[in-house]
């Protein structure tokens, strides 16, 4: 299925190009995530003329990407969870609980679905943390577990 994107997509491609995709992959992430339009002669023309604007705010969004980066890249942030006497968390640390710590301490929203722990966090100690916040700007911060004192 030929589809235009709307904005840069990592490993695909950038704004404004027209390229085959699997239909799953057109109708379920590109296109319901506005990324992508079907390639129809009249879009096309359409994507034509807005080409400029959707590059400026393509270059809007990385520049606010790169602050953030700036702001917390390769910072250690230290999570309190209940453990085990074998140092294992009782559950995980999840995407959406290292958003809200991301969100206390340095006052920075960052979506869920763009933070990918290297492995998945059930233990004490220290973990390395990859975040997308522009298809173009990574970083990486250290999410450190310890155990949390049950108070009685």
């Amino acid at each position: 299925m030929k589809v235009i994107l709307l904005e840069n997509v990592r490993k695909i491609g950038s704004i404004g190009e027209i390229i085959d995709v699997k239909r799953g992959f057109a109708r379920n992430f590109l296109i319901s995530k506005k990324k992508a339009l079907f390639a129809s002669k009249e879009n096309i023309k359409e994507v034509e003329k807005i080409k400029q604007e959707l590059s400026k705010k393509d270059q809007d969004r990385k520049k606010e990407a790169k602050l953030i980066h700036d702001k917390i890249k390769n910072k250690h942030y230290e999570i309190k969870k209940l453990s085990t006497e074998n140092n294992e968390l009782y559950g995980s640390v999840k995407p959406t609980e290292i958003s809200k710590v991301l969100e206390e301490i340095d006052n920075v929203k960052i979506n869920p679905s763009l933070i990918q722990p290297s492995k998945e966090i059930k233990s004490i100690g220290d973990f390395e943390v990859l975040i997308n916040l522009h298809s173009e700007v990574q970083t990486q911060i250290v999410i450190k577990t310890t155990a949390q004192e049950e108070t009685k």
